[in-house]
């Protein structure tokens, strides 16, 4: 043990360099991580390093993530929530009064959720996922989450009376899966990509389904990108929708959209 404690000082070093020459990108911090989880056991790191070669997803390895400047646990099998879904998940959190109601759709592990509930201690903040896998790892992350598709398992009492739904659902059009990282689809599944050939389907169901639980003068927020927003604009105009912004992240690259359904008094 004294041995390996000794090495720990140049391990990281050496394992961003292998890293860096496989490809991967943030070879310091992910070296540093796949560390800290192994525990100082070499034979779990060189486990976790072999798995990392492969492709597996970080959070995967070591079980966890960073999102929005807190930790998110993240069970194998379960999508990993993104650095470009935080300014959705901020102004979400911004949207959603001190008391209200919010959904989160496609919650995942919860991390969209979490910013929510963090920002809003009293507000209640409920997910859905269509993978069982996502609800538990949701819930295990103190997320109250319902197994279904959508808007189906969300409590029938809630209808009208939701301040803020917020979704990222798969939306990259099924043509540019294959430009995907080459990682990604030999261990995630395509259902969390594939949104059919405009990138589309899933956004348009989720719009409009939307209008049975979300109140008046409540924010819909969804991530997108390309020309999804110029897509989706008929169909938000015709179900009442109205102030379309578009979100962009602080190198300006669009990242969602921002919609508010019509108060009655512009009705």
């Amino acid at each position: 043990m004294a041995a390996w404690a000794t090495s720990m000082s140049t391990e990281p070093g050496t394992l961003a360099a292998r890293l860096a020459g496989a490809g991967f990108v943030a070879v310091d911090e992910e070296a540093a991580e796949l560390v800290a989880a192994s525990g100082g056991r070499r034979h779990v790191l060189d486990e976790m390093v072999e798995r990392r070669l492969a492709g597996e997803p970080l959070a995967w390895i070591t079980g966890r993530t960073r999102f929005c400047g807190h930790e998110v646990a993240v069970h194998p099998g379960v999508y990993v929530p993104r650095w470009h879904s935080e300014p959705l998940a901020g102004r979400a959190a911004a949207r959603l009064p001190a008391n209200g109601v919010a959904v989160d759709l496609c919650t995942g592990a919860g991390a969209v959720a979490l910013t929510m509930a963090r920002g809003r201690p009293s507000a209640r903040v409920l997910g859905t996922d269509i993978d069982p896998r996502a609800v538990a790892c949701a819930r295990a992350n103190g997320v109250d989450a319902f197994p279904g598709d959508l808007f189906d398992p969300l409590p029938v009492d809630l209808r009208g009376r939701v301040d803020v739904v917020v979704a990222v659902v798969p939306y990259v059009p099924t043509p540019a899966l294959a430009v995907l990282p080459r990682d990604t689809l030999a261990f995630e599944s395509p259902l969390a990509y594939d949104g059919g050939r405009d990138g589309t389907d899933v956004l348009r169901r989720v719009v409009a389904e939307s209008p049975r639980f979300l109140r008046p003068g409540g924010a819909l927020l969804l991530e997108l990108g390309g020309d999804q927003p110029d897509l989706l604009r008929d169909d938000l105009d015709r179900l009442g929708y109205v102030d379309l912004t578009v979100l962009a992240d602080e190198e300006g690259d669009l990242r969602g959209i921002e919609a508010t359904r019509r108060p009655i008094s512009l009705r």
